[in-house]
């Protein structure tokens, strides 16, 4: 577990924010089939495969695959810098992703996005401890980190889950 007790209880409350302000039709779905922050991130471990939501100059949806990685109660998630939704983020940041698993788990997120290692400015300050994190995950040799690659944290403004069984997602969870 990488988060501190207030990025918890932030968590805590866009989950109990998000719901409050959704529809009915969400919430009838939803609500007594969710998950705490604190079982949120047991769940949400390693790498998750995420569907991710841009647009383009035009206003057309593009939705295409993603590793992410729940860090900190944010999604984490990278892209060849020449990739199309990485054109899509520099110039409209807002994105929404769903990280889903069967009938089982759904977690969806709408935020802006932040570039975490821009080519041509200074990266976020926390961008040498991720940075080591990804290596340990993919590799040191896996890219080249500096010219290859772009990673995005997504600051979510909205953020729900679907989790029927969480006894089910907590006991299939890698410790």
């Amino acid at each position: 577990m990488r988060e501190t007790s207030e990025e918890i209880k932030e968590l805590q409350a866009l989950l109990d924010a998000s719901l409050s302000r959704s529809t009915s039709h969400l919430r009838s779905i939803v609500t007594g089939r969710t998950t705490t922050a604190e079982e949120l991130i047991q769940i949400l471990t390693g790498m998750c495969t995420l569907a991710l939501s841009t647009v383009t100059a035009k206003g057309e949806p593009r939705i295409s695959g993603a590793d992410g990685h729940f860090l900190h109660g944010k999604w984490y998630f990278g892209t060849a810098r020449n990739a199309a939704k990485a054109r899509h983020l520099a110039a409209r940041p807002a994105a929404s992703v769903a990280h889903m698993r069967g009938e089982d788990l759904g977690v969806f997120t709408h935020g802006t996005v932040e570039i975490l290692n821009p080519q041509d400015g200074e990266p976020a300050p926390d961008w040498p401890e991720l940075l080591a994190y990804f290596k340990d995950f993919y590799g040191d040799d896996a890219f080249d980190w500096d010219d290859d690659v772009v990673y995005y944290r997504l600051h979510p403004h909205w953020m729900t889950v679907y989790a029927p069984d969480i006894a089910k997602l907590t006991a299939a969870s890698p410790s």
